[in-house]
């Protein structure tokens, strides 16, 4: 998987850590509030691609 260089490892921890409801697109780098922790291939509100991603679920990818 491409994730867009604004979606930083250090992001990612810090939304698992706060147990927040965030998720990044790994096409634009955006956050997204609302998104559940296995969220997988969501529609970004930003840039309309289906490439956002819970935290967890994004960490989880990240460490492959």
């Amino acid at each position: 998987m491409k994730i867009h260089p604004d979606v930083t490892l250090d992001r990612v921890i810090a939304a698992v850590q706060a147990d927040s409801d965030l998720g990044f697109c790994t096409a634009c780098g955006e956050e997204q509030d609302g998104c559940e922790p296995d969220a997988r291939a969501y529609k970004c509100e930003a840039c309309g691609q289906r490439a956002v991603y819970g935290a967890q679920e994004l960490l989880l990818e990240m460490a492959v």
